[in-house]
């Protein structure tokens, strides 16, 4: 087995690939390029808690688990984006009709994303993010 790594961070996002660079981008300006661990899911903090990819969330929990043993995880960054696929399934597209509603309901899923994450890891921090389609951030934290 190798040297483990001690990245410190995972940055959990969307698989949507216009976001992919913008994602990098975002991970660069942080100064974390090549250096935490990435979880690529669909709809990022949307897909750990919809209860409509309820057999995604295991998956997502113990690949943090490992994560935080192998890379020594500190913090967990989570960065959803506008225009979301991932969104309109779980929350229909009225939801995410207009930009005020879909905010909401990516904090929503942010905020309870955190919640769970105090409640499986507690001693891990959070930062919270909605991508706009270019590439501007907002923070939840």
């Amino acid at each position: 087995m190798g040297t483990l790594q001690n990245y410190e961070a995972m940055v959990l996002s969307c698989i949507d690939p216009r976001f992919q660079d913008l994602v990098s981008k975002e991970t660069a300006k942080k100064g974390l390029t090549n250096k935490y661990s990435a979880f690529t899911f669909g709809g990022g903090s949307i897909g750990v808690v919809s209860p409509t990819f309820k057999k995604w969330h295991q998956t997502f929990w113990e690949n943090l688990d490992i994560s935080v043993q192998l890379h020594n995880i500190k913090k967990v960054i989570v960065i959803n984006h506008r225009d979301c696929g991932a969104a309109v399934a779980a929350y229909g597209a009225e939801k995410i009709s207009n930009k005020e509603t879909e905010t909401e309901i990516h904090k929503s899923s942010l905020i309870q994303f955190r919640n769970q994450l105090k409640i499986k890891h507690p001693k891990l921090v959070t930062e919270l993010y909605l991508m706009d389609l270019d590439g501007s951030v907002i923070s939840f934290d």
